[in-house]
């Protein structure tokens, strides 16, 4: 898996020296060190030592040859591989890959980079060999990248500095058990160096009345889907479905407000409540309780081009079974197809507050 990621960075770094007329790029390496925060009282026994290792980005800058380019002040766009040893034996070491966005503030001095992608680890829970290894329950997992640079380009000659801090979480939504997750918390240092020897004009071309922006209200069908297991370890992985309908009224040409609702088939839950019925009587589960759910939203959604970024609020206003309270969160990625942005697929994570439920992936329609 590790040839896999560095091959496929290198796939895309070795296509930045193929550059176009309205875009460079640069990359930049950068080392980490730092510690596990303790989000969750289960895993304090695999917080040891300082977890380090290293980026290595490639980066697309742009220069406002495209409208949404302007409206973000100019961002990159690229791929990062990243390494990291836990300092752990229970943990091990861990790869990842990611799709990220940079983005700039105070002057282009302060760099903010968001990535989303996939972490791999060669030493996940394993009941017998590696039982104390509760945060990784697979292999494979999701992993977000978030850093917030001081940034300096071209200080020596096409080679720049910057630092900052990180934060590194891991976790696979529970598509297996255990999943208690961990969260990074470093301190980075690094340097860059631009590929292209000149850097091109950037481009102010939107009109004075480019914020000026209405659209009518807009309604959305969304169908998702994915595999999840409760915390149980061994109480088995089951499909789940999930239908939604909502509306939205884009307020600026960046942002639009949702109201909306939800409504889960999540079959591990009919399995928990079977499993506590019988072996916990203690909590008066009757194995009757209706594992479905259904909830009501309200969200937000940034548009960056094609790809948006959703944040919901939900609270469930059908919950027969008390799982994780009853308040939700959605946050992920949406990615518009087409000429007229109608149809969209989309990647989700929900969760209850720090606890992720699941992965959601989804198809939808926005009419």
């Amino acid at each position: 898996m590790r040839l896999i990621f560095t091959c496929i960075f290198c796939v895309v770094f070795f296509s930045a020296f193929s550059q176009d007329k309205t875009h460079s790029s640069y990359i930049d390496l950068n080392y980490f060190k730092g510690n596990i925060a303790l989000h969750n009282n289960d895993i304090l026994h695999l917080i040891k030592g300082h977890p380090e290792g290293y980026m290595l980005s490639w980066n697309k800058k742009t220069y406002g040859y495209n409208n949404w380019e302007q409206r973000f002040n100019y961002p990159d766009y690229g791929v990062t591989y990243a390494y990291q040893n836990m300092k752990n034996d229970v943990l091990g070491e861990i790869t990842s890959l990611y799709a990220h966005f940079n983005f700039y503030f105070f002057n282009r001095n302060l760099m903010f980079k968001i990535g989303q992608g996939l972490a791999y680890t060669e030493n996940p829970y394993n009941k017998v060999n590696n039982y104390r290894n509760i945060a990784y329950g697979t292999k494979l997992m999701s992993s977000t990248m978030m850093m917030l640079n001081y940034k300096k380009e071209r200080v020596f000659g096409r080679f720049g500095v910057q630092g900052g801090l990180s934060l590194i979480h891991y976790s696979n939504a529970n598509f297996k058990a255990p999943n208690a997750s961990t969260n990074t918390l470093a301190l980075n240092i690094g340097v860059t160096y631009n590929i292209d020897n000149k850097e091109l004009e950037y481009q102010h071309t939107l009109n004075e009345n480019d914020r000026v922006f209405t659209e009518p209200i807009k309604y959305n069908v969304v169908f998702r889907s994915g595999i999840n297991e409760s915390d149980i370890v061994g109480n088995g992985q089951y499909p789940f479905y999930i239908v939604s309908a909502y509306a939205d009224k884009r307020i600026n040409r960046k942002s639009a407000l949702q109201f909306g609702a939800d409504m889960f088939f999540s079959k591990f839950l009919k399995e928990l409540i079977y499993l506590r019925s019988v072996s916990f009587p203690e909590e008066n589960v009757s194995g009757d309780e209706d594992y479905k759910r259904v909830g009501v939203f309200v969200g937000h959604e940034l548009f960056v081009n094609k790809t948006s970024l959703v944040t919901q609020f939900g609270y469930y206003v059908y919950y027969p079974y008390d799982f994780e309270g009853e308040t939700y969160l959605r946050i992920g990625l949406k990615r518009y197809v087409g000429k007229n942005r109608k149809w969209f697929g989309a990647m989700t994570l929900k969760s209850h507050g720090a606890k992720a439920e699941a992965v959601e992936f989804g198809i939808g329609v926005r009419l």
